[in-house]
């Protein structure tokens, strides 16, 4: 395949970006989306110590920066903007485990960062996200003494309870809701970490006010406000649902009438 590619160069969140257009040939279509992102980079720093490449005027400017770890889908940390879509045109996926054959022969593919305030750029295509890990800081723990470990057959929690507490466990943490609402807001995230630990016996102790102290944190970091478009619930990729938000409202209010 080969295709060309157009993607999001900053050299840091003070200075102003822009896009600069590359060509990559050859790719697979069974390779990854960083796979082919390792390609370019191969390609650039070649062009960058080619003499005949620096004499045309070559505007690589060095390898893409991209943010990736486990390549596995578990750590969230390959979140790009890829035409249009956070982690691109493929549904339940995150960016590293989109493959190329999602995409044509010929084809032009836009890479971006995260759009957000709150998730600044370090550089290209990284973003910082130490927001989401200040709304953790904020309350989603459990912090009391809850005993030993029990046995798993003597803990009073349903099995459709325990499902539904891992299904928000799930949330990977990688921004997707956050850069697809047209809000910003961080409501799926935040919900998520809320419900885990409510439908859990272990999480009830503290779950008002966990309630209150994360939602706070959010609304003081500038996250927006959910207008419950369900657009974060389309494009997350562990398929995190809106039901969750739904408990976390009902969590918060419970929280400011006990207060």
């Amino acid at each position: 395949m080969d295709l060309t590619l157009k993607v999001w160069r900053q050299k840091n969140a003070k200075t102003k970006g822009r896009f600069e257009t590359y060509k990559v040939k050859n790719i697979s279509p069974d390779s990854s989306f960083l796979e082919m992102l390792d390609i370019l980079n191969e390609q650039l720093i070649h062009e960058g110590m080619d003499p005949v490449a620096v004499e045309k005027g070559c505007q690589s400017r060095g390898p893409v920066s991209f943010d990736h770890d486990c390549r596995e889908g578990i750590c969230g940390a390959c979140s790009l903007y890829i035409n249009g879509r956070a982690h691109g045109p493929d549904d339940e996926v995150t960016t590293c485990q989109l493959h190329m054959r999602k995409f044509k022969d010929g084809d032009t593919i836009t890479i971006e960062p995260w759009r957000s305030n709150v998730f600044p750029v370090i550089k290209d295509l990284v973003v910082d996200r130490k927001a989401f890990d200040k709304i953790m800081q904020a309350g989603g723990y459990v912090s009391v003494n809850v005993g030993g470990v029990p046995d798993g057959n003597v803990i009073p929690i349903s099995h459709e309870t325990a499902e539904e507490s891992m299904d928000a466990a799930a949330c990977i943490g990688c921004g997707a809701c956050v850069a697809t609402c047209k809000n910003g807001s961080a409501m799926l995230f935040v919900a998520a970490r809320v419900s885990s630990l409510a439908l859990l016996p272990q999480g009830r102790v503290e779950a008002a006010k966990r309630a209150k102290a994360m939602v706070a944190k959010m609304d003081e970091l500038g996250f927006g406000s959910c207008t419950n478009t369900r657009a974060c619930e389309m494009e997350c990729p562990k398929h995190v649902t809106i039901s969750h938000i739904a408990r976390l409202n009902r969590e918060f209010i419970s929280a400011k009438f006990k207060e």
